[in-house]
């Protein structure tokens, strides 16, 4: 049980209650009780794919969160909300609605190395607190901007109003800290009006799309009926961008053990294999090869 469950989460459902429904599962599975972690947050009111590392996958959770993500989001236009999203309330409304050609005028503007100040209502540490709780006490959160990249951004849908758009929805290609409320606001704004998301679904998180995705149904399911492990994806599945290094069973030992290899030049990260076994990730520099992350399997 070392892979991962890819879900297609449900609007509601925060990303520690979809790790504690796998967690369920799997105990229900009768597969016992094993590590599981998610590999990037979604907001409860998003969809979409949710990567969950269960056992040594989890190992690499850590990087599926620096992995580029796909995203359909609506901006509606019109009014502003303190989180940025239907949850809030509203804090700054506009009678101005951009047309389709202003929209596409706009986003050249936020496409590539943007600056980007995150939303108040995040799970970003300040002083030690997270920003959405300070948000809740009533407290000014100052964001601090960041650099983030978008790589792409397309529209894929409107809706009309009678002086022009309510709303617009965008499908969003983008590096790893990139917060889309934070874009639709930063959009509605250089359109000359406000806007919040009233549509959020992640469509890919690194290698992982929604061809690959489950409902929390089908989980139930396999679950009551023993076969989860039907539903998994192999450690590797995360790794697809990662070329392959065959190792001897000598070699894999001695990088089990930690032990750097000496052989063969090699430059950067690579994927160590004993046969279909995954040994370990491994930074080649020149002829030296050294554990990054070994797996115990």
């Amino acid at each position: 049980m070392h892979g991962w469950i890819i879900l297609d989460k449900p609007h509601g459902l925060g990303s520690t209650q979809a790790v504690s429904a796998v967690k369920r599962a799997l105990r229900q599975s009768g597969a016992g009780k094993w590590k599981v972690g998610h590999g990037g947050t979604l907001d409860p009111l998003a969809t979409g794919v949710l990567p969950v590392a269960v056992g040594e996958a989890t190992k690499l959770a850590g990087r599926m969160l620096d992995s580029d993500k796909i995203y359909d989001f609506t901006i509606g236009f019109g009014v502003q909300t303190d989180t940025l999203d239907l949850e809030g309330k509203e804090i700054a409304a506009s009678d101005y609605r951009p047309t389709l050609a202003e929209v596409e005028a706009i986003l050249p503007r936020f496409t590539g190395p943007v600056e980007q100040a995150p939303p108040a209502y995040s799970a970003i540490l300040i002083d030690g607190q997270r920003a959405y709780d300070l948000a809740r006490a009533g407290q000014d959160v100052e964001m601090k901007t960041r650099a983030v990249t978008i790589h792409a951004l397309t529209i894929t849908g409107q809706e009309a109003a009678e002086d022009g758009l309510a709303s617009v929805t965008l499908t969003a290609h983008v590096s790893k800290g990139t917060y889309i409320r934070s874009l639709a606001r930063d959009i509605a704004l250089a359109l000359g009006t406000v806007g919040h998301v009233t549509m959020l679904r992640r469509v890919k998180a690194g290698p992982f799309t929604l061809e690959s995705a489950i409902s929390l149904d089908k989980l139930d399911e396999a679950a009551r009926g023993g076969d989860i492990a039907q539903l998994m994806l192999p450690l590797t599945a995360g790794l697809d961008d990662i070329p392959a290094l065959a190792v001897s069973p000598d070699d894999a030992l001695a990088l089990r053990q930690g032990k750097v290899l000496v052989g063969k030049p090699h430059t950067g990260l690579l994927l160590a294999m004993e046969g279909d076994t995954p040994v370990a990730l491994v930074e080649a520099s020149g002829p030296e090869i050294r554990v990054v992350r070994g797996f115990n399997l």
